[in-house]
């Protein structure tokens, strides 16, 4: 499970790194309402790379509580990706530009493989008894 588990998550960094680099150019943003605000462009990957070193620590040392440290860590992480996506699937009046602004492809590549780290690593952090 721990090879999956870092196979999603490799998946789910490389669109993500894509999808960051793609914002920081600023292609194709159409105007100033569809912007991701900077403070949850950054928290979203600090987040995450933050739960990935929780549970290469986890694995590492055998350290339960890392194991579910990385856990809440992804979490937070989806709770902000999803309100990006919900940003960038442009509800209400962002619904003709929002959608324009990024790869569709690379965010489903990002949301799928992250959703499927996410999983794992609950699967993993609940198969490892604390007591």
């Amino acid at each position: 499970m721990s090879l999956a588990t870092a196979v999603a998550w490799t998946i789910a960094a490389a669109a993500g790194v894509y999808l960051l680099s793609f914002w920081l150019t600023g292609a194709k943003r159409p105007t100033k309402i569809t912007r991701f605000p900077a403070a949850l462009v950054v928290s979203h990957p600090a987040l995450a790379v933050t739960a990935l070193l929780c549970w290469a620590g986890g694995l590492i040392t055998g350290n339960r509580v890392l194991a579910w440290a990385a856990f809440a860590g992804l979490a937070a992480a989806a709770l902000l990706g999803f309100v990006m996506f919900t940003r960038w699937l442009g509800t209400g009046r962002h619904a003709t530009t929002a959608a324009r602004g990024f790869p569709a492809l690379a965010v489903t590549l990002h949301g799928l493989a992250g959703v499927t780290a996410f999983t794992l690593v609950f699967l993993s952090a609940s198969a490892a008894r604390l007591f």
